[in-house]
């Protein structure tokens, strides 16, 4: 019998898209709960903010849940809520894993509550694997659903003391609609590499197909299909079913948005002209948000290095493994400008750590 000793190295070409169902699972795939709002479960931007407002900027933040070590998910917090101040955002988007381990609705008050009590800002988002994977005797995504799909907005007694209201997400997948952008958010469930089973796709077909011309189109899913990571690595699998869909709807977004890995990166890929049949090629970025507070950050792989081409077509332009952040994206005339910001132990805040411009 072979011993095992730990996980063996990787390099950042091995890593970057694997095929999950070879790695020993912990968590399996869960039921998803019942929608709260009717099908194809859209939310309007105005629908959360009264009206629509003259441009969209939004923060991006993923895996922030401050388990066990708190400051982290503090710091970036704090440096949320100043480039709010000094530059204010519409409403900021979660790639998940709000809470940590389990998604238990007793750690909302000090993972979600607290850290965010003094950015007043809406607070969107779609679960990730730790907000859907239950305790025992639990229900999975229970916790997620009060908070943030609840048929009408109200506050919880868990959230007085923070002043913050539930969300009106009709689904835990759904799309957020805006005279400015649409972005789509799916539930890739909880197992390694993540799983999304038929009706979702077929929606998510749906929602590409209908989503307007002319205004950029965001995809957004916890399990990223790309990540030059030493740990967790990209999901074959999610890249594969995102394909599928672009090529069914003949529609393929301007940017896919991503976490579960604890550290930033950012890829593009090149997508040949016949690849929806329309005869035109396209730069696709995808952007791993993985570490916007949870303490413990993931390395990147061997050889992972800015600029490097790691499959064809297939480039790592920038990544930061070594602190926290956020994502801001300005939506409008034409364009989704984007920048990532810092954050380290100390709080010590790096602005435009990455920026770039991507032509919707």
């Amino acid at each position: 019998m072979k011993r095992r000793f730990g996980i063996p190295p990787a390099t950042a070409r091995e890593q970057l898209q694997k095929d999950h169902s070879l790695v020993a699972q912990t968590q399996s795939f869960q039921p998803l709960p019942a929608p709260t709002g009717q099908a194809p479960f859209r939310l309007e931007l105005t629908g959360v903010l009264g009206s629509e407002p003259q441009s969209l900027s939004l923060h991006v933040i993923g895996d922030h849940g401050g388990v066990m070590d708190p400051l982290p998910q503090a710091h970036v917090a704090a440096a949320l809520a100043a480039d709010h101040t000094k530059r204010p955002v519409s409403c900021c988007w979660s790639v998940g894993d709000v809470v940590y381990f389990n998604g238990a609705e007793v750690e909302y008050p000090s993972q979600f509550g607290e850290p965010y009590a003094h950015y007043n800002v809406p607070v969107l988002a779609i679960p990730g694997n730790h907000d859907g994977d239950p305790l025992p005797g639990e229900v999975s995504l229970a916790a997620f659903m009060r908070n943030f799909c609840a048929a009408q907005p109200q506050l919880l007694p868990s959230m007085a003391e923070y002043q913050r209201d539930t969300m009106t997400q009709p689904n835990c997948y759904w799309t957020l609609r805006s005279a400015h952008a649409t972005i789509v958010g799916l539930y890739s469930n909880v197992p390694e590499g993540g799983e999304i089973r038929p009706p979702q796709i077929e929606w998510l077909t749906g929602e590409l197909e209908n989503a307007p011309q002319g205004v950029p189109l965001i995809v957004a899913l916890h399990h990223p299909p790309y990540s030059a990571d030493a740990h967790h690595g990209g999901s074959e699998r999610m890249g594969k079913m995102l394909d599928e869909a672009f090529q069914r709807a003949h529609r393929v977004p301007d940017l896919v948005l991503t976490g579960h890995v604890h550290n930033y990166q950012r890829f593009s890929r090149s997508l040949p002209a016949t690849f929806i049949g329309d005869n035109v090629a396209r730069q696709l970025p995808y952007i791993v948000i993985g570490n916007s507070g949870y303490h413990h950050l993931h390395a990147m792989a061997q050889g992972a290095a800015a600029g490097e081409e790691l499959a064809p077509g297939v480039k790592l332009v920038s990544f930061c493994a070594d602190r926290w952040g956020f994502l801001r994206l300005g939506v409008g005339q034409g364009q989704i400008q984007g920048s990532f910001t810092a954050v380290d132990r100390e709080g010590k805040v790096t602005p435009d750590l990455d920026t770039f411009s991507i032509p919707a």
